[in-house]
């Protein structure tokens, strides 16, 4: 597509439809991003958190044989490493609405959530 108009000048209009057809697609891709709920897991999935799209966490659920009174660390970890996997998927999940509307990788904001 040209930014041109067929006289040879600039065709804002075009420019500017373009935007907003791009802001909508984006904001449609937000939304179902938030919608989406996912669940990250650890311990053989005997620890589960679910998390929205938009960050909100929705639940977690402890299968009782990892608890264990005299190994709050572990149950610790556990929890830390599930929470960690929800929020990867929900950074996989947002870049790949950013992807479908052709925004640029965001992929280095995945080093903030340390390791896995």
């Amino acid at each position: 597509m040209t930014d041109q108009n067929p006289a040879g000048g600039f065709d804002l209009g075009g420019l500017l439809a373009q935007a907003q057809a791009m802001q909508e697609q984006m904001a449609q891709a937000q939304e179902e991003s938030a919608n989406t709920v996912v669940t990250g897991t650890s311990g053989g999935e005997k620890v589960k958190i679910q998390m929205t799209g938009a960050g909100s966490f929705e639940s977690v659920s402890i299968d009782a044989s990892v608890v264990d009174a005299d190994d709050v660390e572990m149950l610790e970890d556990l929890v830390l490493a599930a929470l960690r996997d929800a929020a990867a998927q929900v950074m996989e999940l947002q870049q790949n609405a950013m992807d479908d509307v052709g925004m640029p990788d965001l992929g280095a904001l995945g080093g903030l959530l340390g390791g896995s």
